[in-house]
């Protein structure tokens, strides 16, 4: 408790390596877009409107809307707009989506203490090691004895993860879950200890302590493995493809298919893919596109990609010409990739009317830390999500300014190129949308 709640103390005055201030740059972009695109999603219009109606003070931004609201609530409703989609990042070993919980809470009290771009940064690099809490506490400027209280409150606001929102149709309950919850209470414990409330010192260790409450058998020592050495934000991925993880994959595979051999829908006879069992169950004819396989392969073999606007047409899905493409595809469960998990592995096998067989596998998939996104391609994702709501101009400046977040005095700066039109324009996305899951 001690290593960790002085590391945590001491993060906001410390130097990052070149590379994590690089990544985490992206991370924060990638976010950001993943905020601005969730606007037009329904879990991102509800989350507005949540906001426009319990606001509160007006201290800090809701992204995409004109509303000023208490840092709270707006750690809240960033975070559900950050994840209304499965466009944001994804922890590496699974289960995490740091992004959508990290930066809402770092911008909410980062407009409230009014930091630097730098303090920005270090906040939402300790934050991926940590989560909402680490971030809000590093941007209040809490003390190690502090800390130790914040991870106190953090530690009983943590929710039981009950799968049951894997039901939920329209995203809006794992928004909440992944994003929205994470990020207020991360700030909501924050702002507590810094106004003088105390806690209990040593969470993590002692009687009814929270490693003991939901792990007997973990080792809490590697809380503090590598403090300072490994950072959280350079194992998490960018997710190259604005849909469910387990669909990255097989569309990597077909892409590179396509450069290799390039070939066009109607020469396709079959295609069969491999994905582990587990991902499989997850992707399998769902009703919602971005994390419908079968439905994406076929807009991939039709468009040659899938963007963002093709990943959340509902209508689409019962498209004839994509119906036709469908009926062509099988998804097959594969327990030898199972045993890769949580690496996701996908093997794709396309055969063509003249009989040819092409075969590809995907061992890491675009945007993961062993096949990293380039610079270019970070940009253009998140000039393909935030154009359509923020506009041309606006977008290139903002992403101008978070690649130049060393040099920004005072996070608020930000606030004029994140804020977008009153309400959602629906111009930018089907209208069919409004009824599915990201």
């Amino acid at each position: 408790m001690e290593k960790l709640s002085a590391y945590m103390a001491e993060a906001r005055n410390r130097a990052l390596p070149e590379n994590v201030v690089r990544e985490t740059k992206h991370h924060i972009l990638d976010t950001f877009a993943a905020m601005v695109s969730g606007s037009e999603l329904p879990p991102g219009r509800l989350a507005i409107e949540f906001a426009r109606s319990y606001g509160g003070q007006k201290i800090a931004t809701v992204v995409a809307s004109q509303i000023l609201c208490g840092p709270i609530e707006a750690a809240f409703a960033n975070g559900e707009l950050a994840h209304s989609d499965e466009t944001d990042d994804d922890f590496t070993t699974g289960g995490a989506h740091p992004g959508c919980a990290v930066v809402p809470a770092a911008l909410a009290l980062g407009e409230q203490f009014g930091i630097s771009g730098t303090h920005f940064l270090r906040a939402v690099a300790l934050g991926g090691t940590m989560g909402g809490s680490a971030a809000a506490g590093c941007v209040a400027g809490l003390s190690g004895q502090q800390m130790r209280w914040l991870l106190d409150y953090a530690a009983q606001q943590a929710g039981a993860g009950i799968g049951a929102w894997r039901r939920d149709t329209e995203h809006v309950e794992k928004a909440f879950l992944f994003g929205a919850m994470g990020a207020r209470n991360g700030v909501n414990a924050a702002l507590v200890v810094h106004q003088g409330w105390s806690g209990v010192n040593d969470i993590l260790s002692g009687p009814n302590n929270f490693v003991e409450s939901y792990n007997p058998k973990a080792d809490p020592a590697g809380m503090i493995d590598q403090l300072g050495v490994v950072y959280g934000v350079m194992l998490t991925t960018l997710k190259k493809w604005t849909t469910g993880g387990p669909i990255q994959a097989p569309l990597d595979a077909l892409e590179n298919l396509q450069k290799h051999q390039p070939f066009q829908a109607d020469q396709v006879e079959k295609v069969v893919v491999r994905t582990a069992t587990s991902a499989a169950y997850t992707v399998n004819n769902r009703d919602m596109p971005d994390i419908c396989l079968q439905h994406l392969v076929a807009v991939m073999l039709l468009d040659k990609t899938v963007s963002f606007r093709a990943a959340h047409d509902k209508a689409r899905m019962q498209d004839p010409a994509v119906l036709r493409q469908r009926a062509k595809v099988q998804l097959v469960p594969d327990e030898e990739l199972e045993k890769l998990i949580p690496v996701r592995v996908a093997v794709v096998e396309v055969t063509l009317t003249d009989g040819t067989k092409l075969n590809e596998r995907v061992e890491h998939v675009r945007g993961t830390p062993d096949n990293p996104m380039t610079p270019a391609e970070v940009v253009a994702k998140a000039r393909e999500l935030m154009t359509p709501v923020l506009g041309a101009a606006t977008c290139s400046k903002l992403i101008e300014r978070v690649l130049g977040l060393d040099n920004v005095k005072d996070i608020r700066e930000l606030r004029p190129l994140l804020r977008g039109p009153d309400h959602a324009k629906q111009s930018a996305i089907p209208n069919s949308v409004s009824n599915q899951q990201g």
